[in-house]
């Protein structure tokens, strides 16, 4: 084996030049750069590096490696959309600025087994793409952070509306349910969503009407969870109190009978249910909690109103959610507590008490009385809205929620429970 050092070839097109022999090493003079115009093959082929790109967008060329400077302005990248097992392109954070304004790859091909685009988030960071083959595409395959952590999913921002099921209202004289709990950012903060997965809305049901002497059902859990989130999770509102029972803890309080008191709300989702004011048999149940005001207690004149619920406004339009239901009265001449606004039950003295609205949450208003057949009212179902820019919706969901346009947005609404790619 010998050493070969290479000065200068310039061959004709189309002609075949045989350096040395099998297993000789070469040597390249200083300040000499060895290109390979694609027909070239046996040797190893360095990274031409490029001078420093500040554009919002470049389209790269397989083996060259780009310092890439974001200080002002985020970039797309275009990887090749043509490319051969082997190709590679390199990529580095030239001053340091990928967070605060990332680095998006995008390409015709497949980036890592998939169609959607990739970030580099990581400040300083650097990395290798390799095109492996078809099915997989560009790969990340060293660098600062290499693999799955170097091609972050692209991202979005998102809004969200969460409400848990109201409870049921109690029988026998007794308090309304309370409202389903109620979360959202919508108007004051936003989550981040990544391109390619799920996104899961499980939707709680209202808890159960009862009969005599019996507290109304718990409300059951909303939820809004996926990658990259903190789970978010609406507790379902606690079930209104029999006549001389405690109203049920929840997104928000129970409404306690005409001796108990009322059950506490979920600090941040909603309020307690209403204690009423006197142990005697006449007075009526307590109102249930809402997510914007306490249960009223019931009186020798009525039962107890619902505490009126929240507006919102993330599908376009004022909705007003988890109001609490109404207390029960004592006797049939007595007035029945009103539900809260936002899908409170109204009670009844006779006969069946109104249910909570589903999809807003709602708490079920109460049985006044003793007499056949006392029932109360059910808790409403919950919701979960999402609301995410339209340019960037997948159109993905199971679930069948109801999609709607407001301005530049998309209003995913879930009343049962389902999902949705990002």
């Amino acid at each position: 084996m010998s050493e070969v050092k290479v000065n200068k070839i310039s061959p004709r097109s189309g002609t075949d030049v045989a350096l040395g022999d099998s297993g000789d090493t070469f040597t390249i003079p200083s300040g000499a750069t060895l290109i390979n115009n694609g027909t070239a093959t046996g040797f190893f082929e360095g990274i031409a590096w490029q001078s420093v790109v500040t554009a919002s967008t470049l389209t790269t060329v397989a083996g060259r490696g780009y310092p890439i400077n974001t200080t002002s302005n985020a970039c797309t990248v275009t990887l090749p959309s043509s490319a051969s097992v082997g190709d590679q392109v390199q990529i580095v954070d030239y001053a340091g600025t990928f967070t605060t304004n990332n680095l998006t790859l995008t390409s015709s091909l497949n980036i890592e087994g998939g169609t959607d685009d990739k970030t580099l988030t990581t400040n300083r960071e650097g990395v290798i793409i390799t095109y492996i083959d078809v099915t997989q595409g560009w790969v990340a395959t060293s660098g600062v952070n290499s693999g799955d952590q170097a091609l972050d999913p692209d991202t979005y921002t998102a809004e969200y509306l969460v409400i848990a099921g109201g409870g049921g209202g109690g029988a026998n004289t007794g308090g309304g349910g309370g409202a389903g709990g109620l979360l959202t950012n919508y108007g004051t903060s936003t989550i981040t969503l990544f391109q390619g997965l799920v996104y899961t809305a499980t939707v709680g049901a209202g808890g159960a009407a009862v009969t005599p002497s019996n507290p109304g059902g718990d409300g059951v859990d909303s939820v809004l969870s996926g990658a990259g989130i903190t789970t978010i999770t609406a507790i379902g509102g606690g079930g209104g109190a029999t006549q001389n029972g405690s109203g049920r803890d929840g997104g928000s309080g129970g409404g306690g009978g005409y001796i108990g008191s009322g059950g506490d709300g979920t600090v941040g989702q909603g309020n307690n249910g209403g204690t009423s004011s006197s142990g005697a048999p006449e007075y009526g149940g307590a109102g249930g909690g809402g997510a914007g005001a306490v249960g009223s207690a019931g009186s020798s004149s009525a039962g107890g109103n619902g505490g009126n619920g929240l507006a919102n406004s993330i599908t376009g339009a004022s909705v007003t959610y988890a109001g609490g239901g109404g207390g029960g009265p004592a006797i049939t001449d007595v007035a029945s507590g009103n539900g809260g606004t936002g899908g409170g039950g109204e009670a009844t003295a006779t006969g069946t008490a109104t249910n909570g609205t589903d999809g807003l949450g709602g708490g079920g208003g109460a049985r006044g009385g003793n007499d056949a057949p006392n029932v109360s009212g059910t808790g409403g179902s919950g919701v979960v809205i999402l609301r995410v820019p339209t340019a960037s919706y997948s159109s993905t969901t199971t679930g069948s929620p109801t999609v709607s346009t407001d301005g530049s947005h998309k209003v995913i609404k879930f009343t049962g429970s389902g999902t949705y790619t990002a």
